[in-house]
């Protein structure tokens, strides 16, 4: 397995001002860097797949849809825009070096109608996934689909269901992003939630229970690791937290408070943790 640092631990976008963190990643143990690409039309991915590539990391992106962007409204132009989106970050993503976009790609972060997903919303999301998946064998690019926790997204909350959705998109270069921060809340067994992934998953998400520092919360890690090694999983393990003071996603993942004293003991002490145990 490869460890992961998603820079949203630092910082809200990624670009010159970040990239004096990669060797410190480097140096504190990781394999690798996950950078947000909210906005295409603006993000530099030559200058960030030079400066990855310098450091000598390896890269993975990620995603999700602004407000006024989603695959399932009713409304055509929008899916027809957020259709639109999605292709332009995939292809920054693979211009950044990245081997693989992961995150919410289906409705807004935050967006929550008050009812549950409807079939037709559904067949919306397949539909548009799979017109995306399309350009991803040229980009050598997979897209992993991320569940959310019912408090972030009405869409998909759940492993099985992620893995029916990817049933349906049927393209071997879409699956799933298992991220351990929101199986903590929906999932019975987060070890069966896992194995219900099956040849979908595709990345994964070592998050605490409060988004702070992996092994020091009650997420059920044996668990995870577990049920990681049975299927024989040896992609990317990537923490994921979200810096104190970045406004926007605050609001969206609900960060009132600083859950550790700085981001580098979440991310720098975290993968002590997880390649104590992961192996």
């Amino acid at each position: 397995m490869k460890f992961g640092a998603n820079t949203l631990i630092w910082s809200g976008s990624f670009g010159p001002a970040e990239f004096d963190l990669l060797p410190r990643i480097r140096d504190a143990g990781f394999d690798g860097v996950e950078i947000p690409i909210f906005h295409p039309e603006t993000f530099d991915a030559p200058a960030a797949r030079r400066a990855i590539a310098a450091a000598g990391l390896e890269c993975t992106a990620c995603s999700a849809f602004m407000r006024g962007s989603s695959l399932v409204d009713e409304d055509a132009a929008v899916r027809r825009e957020a259709i639109s989106r999605l292709k332009a970050i995939l292809e920054a993503a693979a211009e950044a070096g990245a081997g693989l976009l992961a995150g919410p790609m289906y409705s807004p972060v935050g967006h929550l109608p008050g009812r549950r997903r409807t079939q037709e919303e559904w067949k919306r999301a397949v539909e548009g996934l799979r017109e995306c998946a399309g350009i991803l064998p040229g980009l050598g690019l997979t897209l992993a689909i991320e569940p959310l926790n019912r408090f972030e997204t009405f869409f998909l909350n759940t492993a099985a269901d992620a893995a029916r959705l990817c049933d349906e998109v049927g393209h071997p270069q879409v699956g799933i992003l298992f991220d351990t921060f929101h199986a903590n809340i929906e999932e019975k067994h987060v070890g069966d939630a896992i194995a219900a992934c099956g040849s979908h998953l595709k990345h994964v998400h070592t998050c605490e229970n409060d988004r702070g520092t992996p092994g020091k919360g009650h997420v059920p890690w044996p668990e995870v690791f577990s049920a990681l090694r049975a299927m024989q999983y040896d992609g990317w393990l990537t923490i994921e937290s979200f810096g104190f003071n970045i406004a926007d996603i605050a609001a969206a993942a609900a960060i009132w408070r600083d859950i550790e004293r700085t981001p580098e003991e979440i991310a720098f002490e975290g993968v002590k943790f997880l390649k104590r145990n992961a192996g």
